[in-house]
């Protein structure tokens, strides 16, 4: 019988700012009310189904860890959990605050569509040492300057989840680690176009739903069998 280990990605609950329909990226916001709610049923459904965790990779941003920490305690775990910048969403630059709609009526529907859903296309980006970038956080005082973005491209985020991935994840589930990634959308986005090979034009086209596990099924090599949502 092949070797199959199982990783299981989650989107962060419905933030403050999915509901206010706002530009998120860095900005460190909250879970909403349905958000809450939606971390406690992926734990329910993840106990229900038997799942374990040994390690959690997740971001510094508390819409990430607070849906770590919700649904683990729903499952009533104790698991590692590991915290990087690498595993932030995308830095959505000086668009970081605004509303999609009203952005929309400013500068028009495609203009929008290709900051939001382009693979290499950059938002307007912030101006250096603005103090209004979340990257100046003192969170991430420990980051090289060249690694505080001032915005970023679906392709600039998964150019430093990556190596997050070949250096620290990857190798954890191959020594058997039961792993659980808690982060963002276009942060698992990049983890499902590694594992996938999803080419350039087809992934900003894929949509991850808050706070619904996605399983993948991994080979000895950590090559995909199959995946799903539980539901």
């Amino acid at each position: 019988m092949k070797e199959t280990k199982k990783l299981v990605l989650l989107r962060h609950g419905q933030s403050e700012w999915n509901l206010a329909n706002r530009f998120c990226g860095w900005k460190d916001v909250d879970l909403s009310e349905k958000g809450i709610q939606e971390c406690i049923n992926a734990g329910k459904i993840l106990k229900k189904n038997g799942y374990t965790f040994d390690l959690v990779y997740t971001s510094y941003l508390k819409r990430a860890t607070r849906t770590t920490e919700i649904c683990l305690k729903e499952m009533g775990l104790n698991a590692e959990i590991k915290k990087s910048w690498r595993l932030n969403e995308r830095h959505y630059g000086a668009l970081t605050g605004l509303n999609k709609d009203e952005m929309r009526k400013k500068c028009g529907e495609k203009q929008v569509q290709l900051w939001r859903r382009s693979f290499d296309v950059r938002p307007p980006l912030f101006e250096k040492n603005d103090k209004h970038n979340p990257s100046y956080g003192k969170i991430y005082s420990e980051l090289q300057e060249n690694q505080k973005p001032l915005g970023e491209s679906l392709k600039d985020t998964i150019e430093r989840v990556i190596p997050y991935w070949e250096e620290e994840i990857g190798p954890a589930i191959k020594i058997g680690k039961k792993v659980l990634i808690s982060a963002h959308g276009n942060s698992l986005r990049a983890v499902v176009k590694y594992l996938d090979n999803i080419s350039d034009d087809e992934i900003p086209k894929l949509e991850i739903p808050t706070g619904i596990p996605l399983v993948y099924e991994l080979d000895k090599n950590n090559k995909p069998i199959k995946h799903y949502y539980l539901k």
